[in-house]
């Protein structure tokens, strides 16, 4: 017997007022399907926001899918919100919103906007389900605050969950299950001392990698279920890890099942395509001036800080958000109420999710994928500033590989290329990116732009990565680039994990798994990453030798590191530094090492003299080997 739908709410007066000025951060509380008991009857709330709908049925496995069956009730505040308690109807029931609009009288199939669990694409209902799950990590919550600050190692392993490792046997990718032991023992083992997640929330379509999403609140069915991915979770606090996720409010897919023309009207997407639809990516941009969009994008991120336990969100594509001329040519974007070319409505939204976010979580981080000189990104909002914790340094990124590709015989006539990120280093917190954009495309992996012979190769690609962990800075690295991929990255394909059987690769992941160590034992390195006092040139202009040398510094004067860089494959014998006191210089870390697959040279331990060098009353005559960093301390 068909059950009718009851009145019940979640909302109060509050709630809806909170809503409709964008200042309501917990709508995942209210809006979805919630499985509860009303007057003795247990059945699922549902909740979802169509201002422009005639009239909202829940359609789903348990109605036959038939329209009409289960209307749901319009709330009378004009909020626009359609609501209703179906008795009966019980966890890991199969419905969508069928909407009849008022625009054009269009009819609607829609997945809930805040759906806990999706079904496995290319199948695209809702599925009702819980959160329900008993977590284990208050240990790591507790010291959350003090493992992500930013004056601590900051070191990232960024991933792409589908491809990372197949079984190989049954042609699929691993469970979150066998990610929480294979993946998490791994992550432990090169040290790395965070994760970053590609998106994953539900999505439809394999090659957008995940930025298209279409379930915001529900982990991709792909792997497991939405409390199988909270284990991994669990797994990686266990081991001491923290786990960014990247998440996408730039732009959003035209999907039929998802948010465009929601309830037949420009409900989610800005209504106008100068600002609502993005020309690169064919998606819809939100409409950032609409408070219940703002409270949608907000509550979304706050989401899966509260019931996901996440400890950082990298937020995608931030430039696009800024500008209203990105990817626009002239006549193709309409100027801001002062005749500027920023998007007024998305700096405001950024701030104010910010502002949530460092409020309501101790210890988290947001980090801006932003590649322009847009000022203050990771300044306080209170200082004017954007409120982002960290910002890549898309800058650097493109100069260090740029300089790279070059033949080391030509490295002198760019010099400047590789010692020209210093001059901005410090002007915010910056993240340093190998990511997954640079190895995709036709641009080559990072093994495969570097030049020469292949023992050259596998020298300039260990020289880059202790160039980067030697640089001020958090470190970002896509995964494959610790086994020396020869191939660009492939979504459909494991990584080459054969590569391992050769000494070459071998001793890129050693070499991966010493500087994680070396980042973080030695202070100077971490410690004042994001601060000019943290770093200090010893020489930064023998362009005829392609070196580069520098002081790294922490809190104590003692902890001082010398970093010398080799860019060329000459070895340089008695090269003599300026060196800030007398002592001894002994070696820490070479990237020339044999287990490395390097030649092995290598420096004793050496006195420094009393020799003005560099503008420095001491000095040290060292060797460098070729193509390599090497790192001493000052005993």
């Amino acid at each position: 017997m068909k059950k009718e739908v009851q009145v019940h709410s979640l909302f109060s007066d509050f709630d809806i007022s909170l809503f409709r000025a964008g200042k309501h951060y917990r709508l995942y509380e209210k809006f979805g399907a919630h499985i509860t008991e009303v007057n003795g009857e247990k059945g699922v709330y549902f909740a979802v926001w169509a201002p422009s709908a005639k009239s909202v049925s829940v359609i789903g496995d348990f109605n036959y899918w038939l329209e009409g069956e289960h209307p749901l009730n319009v709330r009378w505040d004009e909020s626009g919100i359609w609501e209703g308690f179906i008795p009966g109807v019980e966890k890991g029931a199969k419905y969508k919103y069928k909407i009849h609009s008022h625009n054009n009288d269009m009819r609607l199939e829609k997945a809930d906007p805040y759906a806990l669990r999706c079904e496995h694409p290319p199948n695209t209902a809702s599925i009702v389900w819980d959160l329900d799950y008993k977590w284990k990590d208050k240990k790591f919550l507790s010291k959350r605050t003090e493992i992500n600050s930013l004056d601590k190692p900051y070191s990232i392993y960024e991933m792409h969950l589908g491809s990372w490792r197949k079984n190989m046997d049954e042609h699929r990718s691993l469970t979150y299950t066998e990610m929480a032991k294979e993946l998490v023992s791994y992550v432990k083992e090169m040290g790395f001392t965070h994760v970053e997640f590609m998106p994953i929330m539900e999505y439809p379509y394999d090659p957008s990698w995940g930025y298209q999403l279409t379930g915001y609140f529900a982990p991709t069915s792909r792997f497991g279920t939405p409390q199988e991915f909270m284990e991994l979770m669990d797994a990686f606090h266990k081991a001491g890890i923290g786990v960014i996720l990247d998440w996408v409010p730039s732009h959003f897919p035209e999907d039929k099942h998802g948010l465009g023309m929601f309830d037949g009207s420009h409900l989610y997407e800005h209504p106008d395509p100068r600002k609502g639809y993005h020309p690169d990516w064919k998606s819809l941009i939100f409409n950032y001036g609409r408070n219940e969009v703002r409270s949608f994008l907000i509550s979304n991120a706050v989401f899966w800080l509260d019931k996901y336990h996440v400890d950082g969100l990298r937020v995608d594509a931030v430039a696009s958000m800024l500008y209203l001329d990105y990817s626009r040519e002239d006549g193709e974007w309409e100027p801001n109420e002062h005749g500027g070319r920023e998007n007024l409505d998305a700096i405001s939204f950024i701030r104010d999710l910010n502002t949530e976010v460092y409020k309501s979580f101790e210890g988290v981080q947001t980090i801006a994928e932003e590649s322009t000189s847009f000022p203050m990104v990771s300044k306080p909002v209170d200082l004017g500033g954007l409120g982002f914790g960290m910002k890549w340094m898309m800058g650097w990124m493109h100069d260090t590989l740029e300089f790279f590709k070059k033949d080391p015989i030509y490295r002198q006539y760019h010099h400047n290329d590789i010692s020209f990120s210093m001059t901005y280093a410090f002007t915010e917190n910056f993240a340093l990116p190998l990511s997954h954009d640079e190895v995709v495309y036709g641009k080559n992996s990072l093994l495969g732009r570097m030049p020469g012979d292949e023992w050259q190769r596998f020298a300039n690609l260990r020289l880059l990565y202790s160039y980067m962990f030697t640089h001020p800075g958090a470190k970002l690295l896509f995964m494959g680039a610790e086994i020396g991929q020869y191939d660009e990255w492939n979504y459909n394909t494991s990584l080459d994990w054969h590569l391992l059987e050769y000494e070459p690769h071998k001793g890129i992941k050693k070499l991966l798994i010493d500087l994680n160590k070396l980042y973080k034992s030695r202070p100077a390195l971490h410690e004042k990453q994001f601060s000019a006092e943290g770093f200090e040139w010893i020489s930064y202009d023998d362009s005829q030798n392609s070196v580069l040398c520098y002081l790294r510094k922490g809190k104590k004067p003692e902890d001082s590191l010398v970093v010398v860089c080799n860019f060329t494959p000459t070895v340089l014998k008695d090269y003599s530094i300026g060196l800030p006191s007398k002592g001894k210089l002994k070696e820490v870390f070479n990237s020339d090492n044999k287990k490395y697959w390097g030649s092995g040279s290598q420096n004793k331990p050496l006195k420094i003299e009393e020799t003005s060098f560099h503008d420095r009353d001491y000095s040290a005559k060292i060797n460098i080997p070729p193509l390599a960093t090497v790192v001493f301390e000052i005993l």
